[in-house]
């Protein structure tokens, strides 16, 4: 049997909150905004730090750059040019080790891909902090297919099972989101599995945004997986025995 046929199954997996923890982008960010700060306006970097690190801890993400401001007597037509610092920012960012075992457990006997939602640029620079094209198969930013609204939209996931070329109905799809993960993957064809490792992840409102499978660590994945697949064919390429959860 050829490698190729060996891999005609897919793991597909959203990135942010799936892969690693969305926020420890944010905090990169947050440290890029500390350091322009310190650089120009003559405030104690650490302490800027402490003052957005806080207001993410507080849930006030969305406000943390005004609340910033105001702490400093800043002028708030700066956020506009600190919202900036962080969108063209290199990160700092590790992928968690249980997240590289995994991929490493699946590659030999699955196509992986990423597809991930958001600006293109931004989105392509966390893919190179963590390590990831070394890792999958393929990486397609979703906004760049159909109408570029990104997911739930069918295009993108119908783009990367071209990419991968593997069939819809051998892909199995992992993310944490019901509407643009789970839903966008059951709409063409699709196993689904939900992480439920955030607590901002909304709640399935409809049978179409629930999952095949629920999985609380990555770590759970690699027997998932294949047991999808098993259900509706009855025979999948098995690998090896999954990681222990850490």
């Amino acid at each position: 049997m050829t490698a190729v046929a060996e891999r005609r199954q897919a793991v597909v997996f959203d990135m942010d909150d799936t892969l690693y923890a969305e926020r420890r982008f944010v905090l990169s960010g947050f440290a890029a905004v500390a350091e322009v700060l310190g650089s120009h306006q003559g405030i104690e970097a650490r302490e800027a730090f402490r003052v957005l690190a806080r207001a993410l801890r507080q849930g006030r993400r969305q406000m943390a750059l005004q609340l910033l401001c105001r702490r400093y007597g800043l002028p708030e037509s700066m956020v506009r040019e600190l919202v900036q610092v962080i969108r063209a920012h290199v990160p700092r960012l590790r992928l968690p080790r249980t997240t590289a075992r995994v991929l490493a457990v699946l590659r030999p006997t699955w196509r992986l891909g990423v597809l991930t939602n958001g600006v293109p640029a931004i989105q392509a620079r966390k893919v190179a902090a963590l390590g990831l094209g070394a890792m999958v198969d393929q990486v397609v930013f979703a906004s760049a297919h159909g109408t570029g609204a990104g997911k739930p939209d069918s295009a993108p996931f119908l783009a990367m099972s071209e990419c991968l070329a593997v069939e819809p109905g051998r892909c199995v799809f992992v993310g944490d989101d019901p509407v643009c993960d789970i839903a966008g993957a059951r709409r063409v064809g699709m196993r689904s599995v939900q992480i439920r490792a955030s607590a901002r992840q909304p709640l399935a409102a409809s049978i179409h945004q629930r999952p095949d499978s629920f999985i609380e660590s990555l770590s759970e994945l690699p027997h998932v997986a294949a047991s999808l697949l098993e259900e509706r064919y009855g025979y999948v390429n098995h690998h090896r025995t999954p990681p222990r959860r850490t």
